[in-house]
């Protein structure tokens, strides 16, 4: 993967339109490291010889579960493709993989990589196709002994429900999400501006964390929304594959169409459209960088996931009403900290209901830290040692001990 690293990002960038300076520089990277990082951990997954009440000898196992089925989804199809399979092959499983239909490539290319770097026949087998068709029949096939799926909870659902309808299969989700990122009065309010603005237009606002709800104390909210303004208008939309553009098209049409409609509903709604809500140019799928204040919590804008480049900006008075509004969501997978303050650190860390809060930063990913998320953002985590349980079974062996010098 390493001495293929610019092959790879030219890939993941053709596929998705992501710009090129991104998946060269982090997403690859990343990747090869998570790679790397469960590698490491083959020969460390062992079991335990426990104690027990009367003669007996008690090994603890832990064995592959099987066959794992893995779906994966299209806006961070080389990632997801890492963070599923390093840790199934690392517990010595066999994968059937499936990519979303709009970006097959990278996973198909690495895939090809690693049967060159000697994964036996068999081992790993990725299965390009559409969800309703190739992903059901993942999901519902007697043989595979292990789901785990990314993408959105509306799909979630049903991949859980196919799951259990058929052999019960355990199932890990990593779904959809509206995170909250909290700036509280003390900021630095330029540093939180660019904090903010990443965590919402990165990846073209494609993230399933995306930091889409940007709660504002009302000290600084002002001067926020209109540093906000300045910085979005200077994002620079374009060909992914120029130096300096940070942000390429939607994945596709659909995706696009729907973006928009959401642009239309925060004007209807009566949201302030600060800059932005129109497309760039005539062709392609490219969104200028939008951004709205004035937000009631109500608005669809403000409660469902868009999955595009629209930042929403929102106004609190103290930390108890912020904590209860940003708690007020069917989602919980991750959520933004920024402040000066320890103690109101830690009171937000621990107050909200979600699986990774970020405090002064925003989207750090290593290998080790494990993600996933609350309420219907998902069940379990992955990545770090937290995601070798999902692809082990537990097994007790007990036999009896004849005269044995000691227990």
């Amino acid at each position: 993967m390493e001495r293929h690293a610019d092959e790879i990002a030219a890939l993941e960038s053709w596929d998705g339109g992501k710009p090129l300076e991104q998946t060269a520089r982090a997403e690859v990277p990343m990747a090869t490291r998570c790679m790397r990082y469960y590698a490491g951990w083959a020969d460390k997954i062992h079991g335990l010889v426990v104690p027990a009440d009367g003669p007996h000898h008690v090994q603890v196992l832990q064995e592959p579960i099987g066959v794992a089925g893995q779906i994966i989804p299209w806006n961070f199809p080389l990632l997801m493709f890492a963070w599923k399979v390093g840790p199934a092959l690392a517990c010595g499983n066999t994968v059937v993989l499936k990519t979303a239909e709009q970006t097959p490539l990278s996973a198909l290319y690495v895939a090809s990589l690693l049967h060159e770097a000697g994964l036996p026949d068999g081992v790993l087998n990725v299965v390009p196709g559409f969800g309703p068709t190739a992903g059901g029949a993942l999901a519902s096939h007697m043989g595979v002994d292990k789901l785990a799926f990314t993408g959105s909870t509306g799909t979630g659902k049903i991949i859980l429900e196919l799951s259990a309808r058929s052999n019960l299969k355990p199932v890990t989700l990593e779904l959809g999400g509206k995170s909250p990122f909290i700036v509280m009065d003390d900021a630095d309010v330029e540093q939180a501006v660019e904090l903010a603005h990443q965590a919402l237009f990165f990846n073209q606002g494609q993230c399933c964390c995306a930091g889409s709800r940007t709660f504002v104390h009302e000290r600084v909210y002002d001067e926020f929304v209109e540093k906000s303004k300045a910085r979005a208008e200077r994002r620079v939309v374009g060909d992914p594959f120029k130096k300096g553009v940070e942000q390429g098209p939607q994945i596709d049409g659909q995706q696009f169409k729907k973006i928009l409609g959401y642009v239309k509903s925060g004007v209807d709604g009566g949201a302030t459209l600060v800059t932005g809500g129109d497309r760039v140019g005539s062709r392609g799928f490219y969104i200028q960088p939008t951004v709205f204040a004035d937000l009631q919590d109500e608005m669809k804008i403000a409660q469902e996931e868009i999955f595009g480049p629209i930042q929403s900006i929102l106004k609190f008075r103290e930390v108890g009403e912020v904590v209860r509004r940003a708690n007020a969501t069917h989602y919980g997978l991750a959520a933004g900290v920024f402040t000066t303050s320890l103690d109101t650190a830690n009171t937000l860390a621990r107050a909200l209901r979600v699986g990774s809060v970020w405090v002064n930063c925003y989207d750090v990913f290593d290998a080790a830290i494990p993600f996933g998320g609350y309420k219907m953002s998902g069940i379990g985590r992955e990545k770090g040692a937290y995601s070798l349980r999902n692809y082990l079974q537990t097994k007790a062996v007990v036999t009896p001990l004849n005269d044995p010098a000691w227990l």
